[in-house]
């Protein structure tokens, strides 16, 4: 492989709904390097691949996802909105890979059954009213799995990524090991020398920061950091960022950005 690493940004996104499990299967298919979800802790205590705080948008349920128990969200249905996901006839039952939430766990578990390496690039959402304990149960998670200390040789290798400085530094206090991405919307001013907090090895600008600062990407791999930007749907925005000589891209297109990367 040459040129940067491909991510697909909740799954196959485009294609079929976000955060679902037919998502992510279909992105494996489709040849993507790696895997971006989401967490968020439910009132149980579960980490379950949801981006918004609330259930709106992307379910049939209402409120914030953090006010319900793992059995309560999986009793709705987080795929039907999307075209990819059409509802079943009145003899057929719903495709639940489609339509059912997704837990990190099953997540975890089906990037192991792929038939090559998988990387997985994790988010945490703050703010949460759970604060710091969305870290902690993640990394118990991970320890569960034996994905808290890298080698070279696992199938599957983790990156832990947030907006929130906290929220990365807990990361490091508690899995030293993992490797972690400080995604940027906006250019703090102690980062225009290119240089991010100690520990923290990689940057992940958004493709709008990208475009507005020509010269970041270039300062942050001079500075020794590698550079995933998100989310790059565009053509000329994959071709921005391919110039550019980003180290990874995170798209809900992973198979336009695979064929862009050829």
């Amino acid at each position: 492989m040459t040129g940067p690493l491909v991510f697909a940004h909740r799954g196959a996104s485009v294609a079929l709904p976000e955060h679902t499990l037919a998502a992510y299967l279909r992105a494996i298919e489709e040849g993507a390097d790696g895997l971006e979800c989401d967490v968020r802790l439910t009132r149980d205590g579960h980490l379950v691949c949801v981006h918004d705080r609330r259930l709106d948008r992307t379910s049939t349920g209402r409120g914030r996802v953090s006010a319900h128990t793992l059995a309560q969200l999986e009793a709705l249905d987080f795929g039907s909105w999307h075209p990819g996901a059409p509802p079943a006839g009145p003899d057929e039952p719903a495709d639940e890979s489609r339509t059912r939430l997704l837990t990190l766990a099953r997540l975890l578990d089906a990037a192991h059954a792929a038939d090559r390496p998988v990387r997985l690039l994790i988010e945490t959402k703050h703010p949460s009213r759970y604060g710091g304990a969305v870290e902690r149960k993640l990394v118990a998670l991970l320890q569960r799995y034996g994905l808290t200390e890298p080698r070279p040789d696992a199938r599957v290798q983790v990156v832990v990524m947030s907006f929130a400085l906290l929220a990365v530094r807990r990361i490091r206090e508690l899995a030293p090991a993992l490797p972690t991405v400080l995604l940027l919307e906006t250019l703090p001013p102690w980062l225009r020398s290119g240089r991010l907090p100690i520990g923290i090895r990689i940057a992940g600008p958004g493709i709008a920061l990208v475009r507005a600062r020509p010269r970041l990407v270039p300062a942050l791999r001079a500075a020794g950091h590698q550079v995933y930007v998100w989310t790059v749907n565009e053509p000329a925005d994959l071709d921005l960022a391919l110039a550019a000589g980003v180290d990874g891209i995170i798209t809900d297109r992973p198979d336009l950005a695979l064929a862009r990367r050829a």
